[in-house]
């Protein structure tokens, strides 16, 4: 059987594109994850930041000549508490710096009473920076007064840090998830095309029936096409059946006149020299006609092991009929058919025919090539569950060619040139033995003569 060409598999691809798709969602939650975590960090840090900047500005005092400040401790307490980060700090009056680092960047726009936040380098460091601004009165005048406190963002960089970790460690387990349901989903995708698989794996080659299970909505024009080619195999098998049928006829009929007709003619000859060539022209039609109608029974054995269920039947029944249907021809060489058969019916469940057709051509050859006046003998054994099915004589044997080369199609033996054989006998036997799912093995007999023997399952 010609093996289909392999595509991609479908489990692979359903698998591989699951897996991107975990990967690529696993990927945005990371993402996401982190982004939403830093934004939330930024403005817990800003809330903060600005509550201890508007602290300190709610401590400017004005008054006379000056403007006073007392830096309230809770103010660089409540930044302390979100991590180790330095705070720097800077208060501005009318442009002047009073207090703090007088090289802390201002901001680009003057601050209001509502906090202002921007990132700034100083010493080397990246700073948050909150901006108040505010107006005091001095001598009776407002002076506008900023004030700026910045803080590093190493705590804010390591609570990042932490919860991108955790992003990645959650982005990973929801990938691994996704993968395993991503298997779990090709085969549970995949499971009725592989019930549809098997049962028709499990059909022996004779079922022809069309599949009728119920299948899901996507596999119906498959199980269409499949049902189409199915009765198209029978209605050709059918044919075929047919065909050998009407061959045979065909074949045998004109043989059988010609044979007849030569007959009568060497009946009227009365030259020697005539006779002779009638002689060989009777033998050449034996020949042809035996040759033929093997060649339709070999065919018919290939024909019919690919079709018919098999009814049980007794062996002991058919070899019975068989032996009687033979015995004419035995009496004629005065050679005997011994039955050696249980009393009990044996069944087999193989094709009547191609049971036939293997016994035939035993015997058969058995009645060629056993010598005149001895015995064939046919016996029937039960071992293991199967039938052995021995048809032996005392004959000419095998010969130099040995038992597997006499199985080959149109093979003879080199002691049996002298009689009228197709040489398709013997695999005719082999093949109807296959096909009725068993052997066949043929061997020298001790004492002179050869032993068939078919090995059949019981039914």
């Amino acid at each position: 059987m010609t093996a289909p060409r392999r595509a991609a598999s479908i489990r692979r691809r359903l698998l591989i594109q699951g897996v991107g798709i975990a990967a690529l969602l696993a990927l945005v939650l990371y993402l996401a994850v982190r982004g939403v975590a830093g934004s939330a960090i930024q403005t817990v840090q800003d809330s903060v930041l600005g509550t201890a900047t508007v602290i300190i500005a709610e401590e400017l005092r004005g008054g006379t000549g000056a403007v006073s400040v007392d830096i309230p401790y809770a103010a660089f307490s409540m930044l302390g508490a979100v991590g180790e980060d330095r705070v720097f700090y800077r208060i501005v009056v009318g442009g002047e710096t009073v207090t703090g680092y007088p090289d802390l960047p201002l901001p680009d726009e003057a601050p209001g009473l509502t906090p202002a936040f921007y990132d700034a380098t100083y010493d080397d460091t990246i700073l948050r920076i909150g901006a108040v601004g505010r107006s005091v009165l001095v001598d009776g005048q407002r002076v506008g007064v900023t004030v700026l406190l910045g803080q590093t963002r190493t705590a804010q960089a390591a609570i990042t840090a932490q919860m991108a970790n955790r992003a990645a460690a959650l982005g990973l387990g929801v990938f691994a998830l996704a993968a395993v349901l991503a298997l779990v989903s090709a085969r549970a995708a995949l499971k009725p095309v592989n019930l549809l698989a098997g049962a028709v794996e499990r059909r022996g080659p004779q079922d022809l029936r069309p599949v009728t299970r119920a299948v899901p909505r996507e596999l119906v024009p498959l199980v269409a096409a499949l049902n189409g080619l199915i009765a198209r195999l029978g209605t050709a098998l059918d044919r075929t059946e047919t065909f050998i049928t009407e061959a045979a006829h065909h074949v045998r009929t004109p043989l059988a006149t010609v044979r007849m007709q030569t007959e009568i003619a060497l009946r009227q000859a009365d030259d020697d020299a005539t006779r002779a060539s009638l002689r060989q022209v009777i033998r050449a039609v034996d020949s042809a006609a035996r040759s033929a109608g093997q060649m339709l029974d070999h065919a018919s054995v290939i024909h019919r092991s690919d079709r018919g269920a098999p009814a049980p039947l007794d062996v002991c029944a058919v070899l019975r009929d068989l032996a009687h249907q033979v015995r004419p021809v035995a009496d004629m060489r005065d050679m005997d058919v011994v039955l050696d058969l249980p009393d009990a019916p044996v069944t087999l469940a193989v094709d009547r025919l191609l049971l036939e057709s293997a016994l035939r051509n035993l015997l058969d050859n058995a009645l060629k090539y056993g010598h005149a006046e001895t015995e064939i003998t046919v016996t029937l054994t039960q071992e293991d569950g199967t039938a052995l099915i021995a048809v032996c004589d005392r004959g000419r044997g095998l010969g130099d060619g040995g038992a597997g080369a006499l199985t080959a199609r149109f093979a003879r033996g080199a002691n049996v040139a002298d009689v009228v054989g197709s040489g398709l006998g013997l695999t005719i036997v082999r093949d109807a033995a296959r096909a009725c799912g068993g052997s066949f093995e043929i061997a020298e007999r001790t004492g002179g003569g050869t032993c068939a023997t078919l090995h059949l399952p019981l039914g």
